[in-house]
C-alpha cells in the first residue's frame, strides 16, 4: 500500500508539472495584457485591445510573453504541488471517507493552494516587475532573490496571494471533481473513451467558479506588487485605494479585467486538467 501511495504521488507530481508547463505557455500573452489592465490606477484606456496594441506597437509581439520565463520555470512546480494535494485528498477520502470525496478534494486543494503561495508570490512579483514596471528578468529576479531572507519587499503581496489561492483553489478542484463526476454519470458518456471532453469541460467550469470567488484578491495582489520602489502596501491600504477609485462602481472596479482573466483561465484550466489526466492515465497503465 505504501508503495502504491508513493507511485500515485510521483504520478501526480509528473503529470502536474507537465500540464502546468503546457498551460502557462499557451495562456501567457493574455496574462501579460491582463496584468497591465489590473495595474492601472484609473478606469481609462484599460481595454484589452488598447493595451495589446500598445504593447505590440511599442515593444513588438514577443513582449506578449514578457514575464513568461519566470512563470514557465515556476508553474510546473506549482502545478505539481496542486495536483499532489488534489490527488492525496481524493485518495484519502476514497479510502477512509468514501461519502465525502468532494470534501477531501476541497481540503486538499485549499492546503495545496496555501502551500504554493509561498512559491508563487515572489515569482509573480518578478513577472509583474517585468510586465508593468519594465524591469529585465535579471534585475527583477535579483531584487526578489537577494531580499528573500533580508528584505520584506521580496514578499510584497504574499498576504493577498494567500487570500487569492487558499479557498479559491479548494473551489477549483471541488468544482472540477463535481463536474467530472456528473459528466461521467451520463449514460452517453464512457469515461474510458471520453477523457478529453470530460476533463476539458470540467476544467473550464472549475476555472470560472474559482475565479468568480478569488478574482478581487487578484486585483488587490497585482496593485500591491505593481507599486514601484520599496513601497510596501498592505491589503487594507490597497483595498481602500481601490474603493476610493471606484466612485461607487465597486463591482466594476473589483472585477476589472475579469473576462480577460476568464479568457486566459478557462482554456488554461481545461488544458491543465486534460494533460494531467492523460499523462496520469498513461503512467498508471505502465505501472510506474
Amino acid at each position: 500500500m505504501a508503495e502504491s501511495t508513493g507511485n500515485e504521488l510521483v504520478i501526480d507530481l509528473i503529470a502536474g508539472s507537465a500540464s502546468g508547463a503546457v498551460s502557462v505557455f499557451c495562456s501567457q500573452p493574455i496574462d501579460t495584457v491582463l496584468t497591465r489592465v489590473q495595474a492601472k490606477s484609473n478606469l481609462t484606456n484599460t481595454s484589452s485591445v488598447f493595451v495589446t496594441k500598445s504593447l505590440v506597437s511599442n515593444h513588438g509581439i514577443p513582449s506578449l510573453w514578457r514575464g513568461s520565463a519566470a512563470m514557465i520555470g515556476a508553474i510546473p512546480f506549482q502545478n505539481a504541488i496542486m495536483m499532489a494535494g488534489y490527488g492525496y485528498g481524493k485518495r484519502w477520502c476514497e479510502k477512509y471517507r468514501p461519502d465525502d470525496v468532494l470534501f477531501g478534494v476541497f481540503i486538499g486543494g485549499c492546503t495545496a493552494g496555501i502551500a504554493q503561495s509561498f512559491l508563487m508570490s515572489p515569482v509573480e512579483l518578478i513577472k509583474i516587475n517585468q510586465q508593468v514596471v519594465g524591469k529585465s528578468l535579471s534585475s527583477a529576479t535579483s531584487m526578489v532573490v537577494s531580499g528573500a531572507f533580508s528584505r520584506k519587499i521580496a514578499w510584497k503581496g504574499l498576504t493577498a496571494t494567500l487570500l487569492r489561492d487558499g479557498l479559491p483553489h479548494g473551489i477549483w478542484f471541488a468544482s472540477y471533481e463535481c463536474s467530472k463526476n456528473y459528466l461521467e454519470s451520463l449514460d452517453s458518456v464512457d469515461p474510458s473513451k471520453h477523457v478529453a471532453p470530460v476533463s476539458l469541460s470540467s476544467g473550464a467550469f472549475a476555472a470560472f467558479t474559482a475565479w468568480g470567488v478569488g478574482y478581487p484578491f487578484d486585483i488587490i495582489k497585482t496593485r500591491i506588487q505593481a507599486t514601484k520602489g520599496t513601497t510596501d502596501m498592505t491589503v487594507t491600504q490597497a483595498t481602500k485605494e481601490i474603493l476610493k477609485e471606484s466612485e461607487g462602481r465597486l463591482f466594476a472596479t473589483l472585477y476589472r479585467g475579469f473576462w480577460l482573466k476568464i479568457a486566459k483561465a478557462v482554456p488554461a484550466s481545461a488544458i491543465n486538467f486534460y494533460v494531467y489526466e492523460t499523462i496520469a492515465k498513461k503512467l498508471r497503465s505502465t505501472s510506474l
